[in-house]
């Protein structure tokens, strides 16, 4: 007969990994993820006419990115680096062109026209992350910047340095109407 070699307990280790897994679980912290901001359009009154739903369609430019990361900007192909200041023209409508976003007169701390302007940003299911981030960003850009440009005119100020109530003036007249359709395949029929 020979040595015989000591076993090791094992009972407890399913125990002891329980334990360790329950430690982890609550002192972890999860990062939180930021998302885009959007607003989403109100339900519509059933009462209302549907010829008051429809959205002029000059009051909406359609933002395309295909799955070569290729942009279409209303009827234009462009660089992504031209599209901010495409966005403000499209929005500003500076010389009230009648193929742009109508403004309507609202009261805000006093009259202001407002834009009408709807951005449709649309992308393929093959789109890249990077190009889809780079257009996200260039729309909010041409955003901020109308929001500063309106800050200084009526404040003298950029929009970061006004107080809250400020803030949410400027947001009330310069809008961040962004919609977003569900990526579509084309590449399948």
């Amino acid at each position: 007969m020979g040595k015989k070699t000591p076993e090791i307990n094992s009972s407890s280790t399913a125990d002891i990994a329980f334990l360790l897994l329950c430690y982890f679980l609550m002192t972890t912290t999860m990062d939180q993820d930021m998302g885009l901001q959007r607003r989403l359009p109100p339900i519509p009154d059933p009462n209302q006419k549907v010829e008051d739903q429809k959205v002029n369609r000059r009051n909406i430019i359609i933002v395309k990115i295909n799955s070569a990361d290729r942009l279409l900007a209303g009827t234009e192909p462009m660089h992504v680096s031209l599209l901010k200041d495409k966005i403000k023209e499209f929005l500003s409508n500076p010389t009230n062109d009648p193929n742009l976003p109508e403004k309507e007169e609202i009261e805000i701390d006093g009259p202001c026209l407002v834009s009408k302007g709807v951005i449709s940003l649309q992308n393929d299911r093959g789109t890249s992350y990077q190009a889809y981030m780079a257009v996200q960003n260039e729309l909010v850009k041409a955003v901020n910047e109308l929001r500063d440009e309106w800050a200084m005119a009526n404040y003298g100020k950029s929009y970061l340095k006004l107080d809250e109530d400020q803030q949410g003036i400027v947001r009330k007249a310069v809008p961040q109407n962004i919609s977003e359709a569900e990526p579509k395949d084309v590449s399948k029929k």
